[in-house]
C-alpha cells in the first residue's frame, strides 16, 4: 500500500469518526422528542402527518405491539412493491415501454427491499421504470431504513427505562416518521445536490442515443451504429441508498457507473454516507442510556475489526494477481498503473478505493459496490464475505446492526459473568434466562438460513446448474449469495445465476426470516429489560465501556463468527487462496 492509499483512508476515517458525535447528538434528540433544529420546519409537517394517518405519538407500545406494527408495515409495504412491477406497464414514467416483472423476480425484488436487503437479480435500466425505481424502490429505500431506526430506538428504551410501570418501548409510528422525516431525508436531499452536483443524472426525459465513433456489429452480424445511453432520477435514490445502507442501485453496474459515481469526490461522499448513520447511532446510544461512554466502546469494538479486516482487504488486493503473472504482465505499482489485482476494478478508483469500499459496504449490510466482488482475489473477497457472516455487526444496517451487536454484548457480559461467579449485568439490568434465549436465536438463526440454504443449493440440480464457475469458486459464490441475502446486504459474487424461480424463491425466503428473526427477538429482549429495576454497580461489576470489555466484546464477535463459519470458508476461498500459484 502506498502512502498516498494511507492517506486516503485515514482521510476516510477522521471525517467519519468527528461526524459521529453530532449526527449522533442529534439523532439522540430525535427520539427523545428533544427540540432540534429542523423543529420550525418539520414539526408542522409532523403535526400533519399524524393527523392525516389517525396516528396518537403519545400512545405507547409494548414489544407485541410494536412488533405486530412493524410486521404490518412492512408487509403492507412489500405488497405495494410487488404489484407495481407486476403492472408496472401500465403506469406513467416508463419511457422505454418496459413490461410487467416475472412473478418471482418481483417477489424477490419486493422482499429485497422491504427487508432493507436491496439484492438484486435484475439490471434496473433494462428491467424498472422510471416510477418502479422512484415509487416501489426509492419509497422502500426510505421506509426499510426508518423502520431499523425505529427499532433500534424501542430497543434502546429497553435498557433506559427501568421498574415495575415501564410496560411500553414507544410508538412505532412515530420513530418511523421521526427517522424518516428528520434524518433521512434532510440528509438525503444534502446529499443528492452534492452528487448532482458531481454529475450524478437526476432527470426524467428519455434515454439518449448516441452515434458510435466506430460502427460494430450485433451477435446476429446486423450492423450497430448507434449507442441507447440509459438516464433517469438516479441521484435521489443513490443519496438515500447509500444512507440508508439499502445498496440498490439505480443502474446495472450499481456505483462503479459513471452515472452513480462519476468523481473522486462523490466517490468519497457516497462512501462517507454508507457508514455515517450506522456509526453516528452509536454515540445516539449513549446518549439516551444517559452514559456515552458505553457507545463509545460499541464504536470503538467495531472500529478495531472493521481497520483489520480492512487492511487485510487491501493487502490481498495490491498484491499481482498470479494467474496474470504467467502470462507475463507487469502488475508492479508505477505512474502508469496502480499494480495489483486490477481486475474488475475502476482505474478511476484503484485499489484503496475499491477495497475501502468493499469492506465499507459489506459491514453495513449496505450492498451496493464501486468494484466486482467476484474478481478479487480469494483472501479479499473472504473479507467481504467475513464483515457479513460477522451478523452485520460492524457498524451494520442503520438501527439493524447496532442492535445485532447488542445481541453478542449480551453473550459476551453473560459469559464474563459466569466466569467471575456474579449474576452478568447490562447498563444495571440483569441479564437472565430469557434475555439469553432471545439473544441466542438472533444470533443463531443466521447462520442456519445462510449455511441451510447454501447446502440446499448445492445439493440440488436446481440450484447447481446456474453456479458459472466450477470448484471452490462456484462454491464460494454461492455462499457468498446467501451469506448476502441472510444478512440483509445486497451485495453479490457474479457468476452465479440467481433470476431462476429456484433462487428468487429460496432467496427471498432468507431474506424475511434473517430480518425478522433478528428484530423481533431483540424486541422482546428489550421489553423484558425495561421491566426491570436497575441495579447500582457495585464492586463486582464488570465494566462495560472500558478497553477490557472492548477487547472482550471484539473476542466474542469474531469466536462467535468463526464457530459458524470457518468450515465453509475452508472450503471456498480458503481452499481457492492454497490453490493459486
Amino acid at each position: 500500500m502506498t502512502t498516498f492509499g494511507v492517506l486516503q483512508i485515514v482521510l476516510y476515517l477522521v471525517v467519519l469518526i468527528l461526524l459521529v458525535k453530532p449526527l449522533g447528538a442529534f439523532m439522540a434528540r430525535v427520539f427523545q422528542r428533544e427540540r432540534t433544529i429542523l423543529d420550525p420546519i418539520l414539526r408542522p409537517v409532523e403535526r400533519v402527518i399524524y393527523r392525516l394517518c389517525g396516528v396518537t405519538p403519545d400512545q405507547e407500545m409494548d414489544w407485541k405491539q410494536y412488533a405486530f406494527a412493524v410486521l404490518a408495515f412492512n408487509f403492507l409495504g412489500l405488497a405495494a412493491v410487488y404489484v407495481i412491477q407486476r403492472v408496472q406497464g401500465f403506469l406513467p414514467l416508463n419511457p422505454t415501454g418496459l413490461d410487467a416483472i416475472s412473478p418471482d423476480s418481483a417477489w424477490n425484488t419486493a422482499v429485497s427491499f422491504a427487508t432493507n436487503t436491496n439484492w438484486q437479480n435484475y439490471s434496473g435500466e433494462t428491467t424498472l421504470s422510471y416510477f418502479t425505481q422512484m415509487c416501489a424502490l426509492t419509497v422502500q429505500n426510505f421506509l426499510s431504513a426508518a423502520t431499523s431506526m425505529a427499532m433500534l430506538a424501542a430497543i434502546i428504551r429497553g435498557f433506559a427505562r427501568s421498574g415495575d410501570n415501564a410496560q411500553t418501548l414507544g410508538n412505532f409510528w412515530f420513530d418511523l416518521t421521526r427517522a424518516t422525516l428528520f434524518v433521512l431525508m434532510p440528509l438525503s436531499i444534502v446529499l443528492a445536490f452534492a452528487l448532482v452536483s458531481q454529475g450524478v443524472v437526476q432527470t426524467f426525459d428519455s434515454y439518449i442515443t448516441a452515434p458510435l465513433v466506430q460502427a460494430t456489429r450485433d451477435a446476429n452480424g446486423n450492423p450497430v451504429t448507434e449507442q441507447v445511453i440509459a438516464v433517469g432520477p438516479a441521484a435521489s435514490q443513490i443519496a438515500i441508498k447509500q444512507l440508508g445502507t439499502n445498496g440498490g442501485g439505480f443502474f446495472n453496474v450499481n456505483s462503479a457507473h459513471p452515472f452513480e459515481n462519476p468523481t473522486p469526490f462523490s466517490n468519497f461522499l457516497e462512501m462517507l454516507a454508507i457508514l455515517l448513520i450506522p456509526a453516528s447511532l452509536c454515540y445516539t446510544f449513549g446518549k439516551m442510556v444517559g452514559d456515552t461512554r458505553q457507545g463509545w466502546a460499541l464504536f470503538a469494538a467495531m472500529l478495531i475489526i472493521f481497520v483489520a479486516l480492512l487492511t487485510i482487504a487491501v493487502w490481498a488486493e495490491s498484491v499481482p494477481n498470479p494467474a496474470l503473472s504467467k502470462l507475463g504482465i507487469d502488475q508492479t505499482a508505477s505512474e502508469n498503473q496502480d499494480g495489483g489485482n486490477m481486475e474488475g476494478k475502476e482505474i478511476r478508483f484503484g485499489i484503496v478505493n475499491s477495497a475501502l469500499w468493499a469492506t465499507a459496504t459489506t459491514a453495513a449490510s449496505n450492498g451496493s459496490v464501486n468494484s466486482m466482488h467476484d474478481s478479487y482475489l480469494p483472501l479479499g473477497g473472504m473479507v467481504a464475505l467475513i464483515m457479513m457472516q460477522l451478523g452485520e455487526v460492524i457498524f451494520g444496517g442503520v438501527g439493524s446492526g447496532l442492535y445485532g451487536m447488542f445481541a453478542l454484548v449480551i453473550v459476551a457480559v453473560f459469559i464474563a459473568g459466569l466466569m467471575v461467579g456474579r449474576t452478568p449485568e447490562y447498563l444495571g439490568k440483569k441479564i437472565e434466562a430469557y434475555e439469553m434465549k432471545m439473544a441466542s436465536l438472533a444470533i443463531l438463526i443466521m447462520p442456519l438460513i445462510v449455511l441451510g440454504f447454501t447446502a440446499i443449493a448445492l445439493s440440488l440440480d436446481v440450484g447447481r446448474a446456474t453456479i458459472l464457475n466450477p470448484g471452490a469458486h462456484g462454491f464460494s459464490q454461492v455462499l457468498y449469495a446467501f451469506s448476502s441475502m441472510g444478512n440483509n446486504n445486497g451485495s453479490a459474487f457474479a457468476g452465479l445465476g440467481v433470476n431462476t424461480p429456484f433462487y428468487n424463491v429460496l432467496g427471498g425466503l432468507a431474506m424475511l426470516i434473517s430480518r425478522y428473526w433478528l428484530s423481533i427477538p431483540m424486541l422482546a429482549l428489550a421489553g423484558s429489560l425495561a421491566r426491570k429495576k436497575t441495579i447500582p454497580p457495585s464492586a463486582g461489576t464488570l465494566p462495560t465501556h472500558t478497553p477490557l470489555f472492548i477487547g472482550w466484546l471484539v473476542a466474542i464477535v469474531i469466536i462467535v463468527a468463526a464457530l459458524n463459519f470457518i468450515p465453509a470458508l475452508a472450503l471456498g476461498p480458503i481452499v481457492e487462496q492454497l490453490m493459486l500459484k
